[in-house]
């Protein structure tokens, strides 16, 4: 009966397709790159901030790419948002904010949020409740390795690597190397 019940309460996924292959996951950091180059006129003030888990290595290698093309180092910083999501049960406690924890001062500072799926918003927004904990940039921009749309909240990514339209049974799966040994993106459906 227990196996039932957790079999139940876990959903069960289907791959559909595979969306990205490494190299394709390569090739458009690539471009997103000089995309972010061309619409900050280089890369001065440039800083960029992923968020946990998949947007981290995103920025970490997004920061390589941009510190090729402009032959100076790119500031990266980790932002995590559990404290900042407004989708959790317990709003009691605040989030310590520790100064320097992104590893570099943030006012003033074109910052580019990195992040791998956008969906809903409610992460870029708890994203942004956390940037600001840290100081007041003076542009914030955001980067999404896959768009697909269903926004619940009036944001907008900057910069995308591919817009992909999904049903609301359909899941991206963003498969990293650094995390998951693995390199794709994965269009995968809830069965029931």
């Amino acid at each position: 009966m227990e196996s039932k019940v957790n079999s139940q309460s876990t959903p069960r996924l289907r791959e559909k397709s595979r969306l990205m292959s490494s190299s394709e996951i390569e090739r458009t950091l690539v471009r997103l790159a000089h995309e972010i180059v061309e619409k900050n006129n280089g890369s001065d003030k440039l800083a960029l901030v992923g968020i946990k888990r998949r947007g981290v290595p995103l920025a970490e290698r997004l920061a390589k790419l941009l510190t090729a093309i402009e032959k100076r180092p790119i500031d990266v910083g980790t932002l995590d948002i559990n404290f900042y999501r407004d989708d959790l049960s317990t709003r009691d406690q605040r989030p310590v904010v520790s100064p320097g924890a992104l590893g570099f001062d943030v006012n003033g500072r074109d910052v580019v949020l990195v992040d791998d799926v956008l969906y809903t918003g409610r992460t870029v927004r708890a994203a942004l409740d956390a940037l600001m904990d840290h100081g007041r940039p003076q542009r914030v921009q955001l980067l999404a390795l896959i768009d697909r749309g269903h926004r619940e909240l009036p944001i907008e990514a900057t910069f995308v690597g591919r817009t992909i339209q999904t049903t609301d049974r359909e899941i991206i799966e963003v498969k990293l190397e650094e995390i998951d040994q693995s390199e794709q993106v994965l269009l995968v459906e809830r069965i029931n």
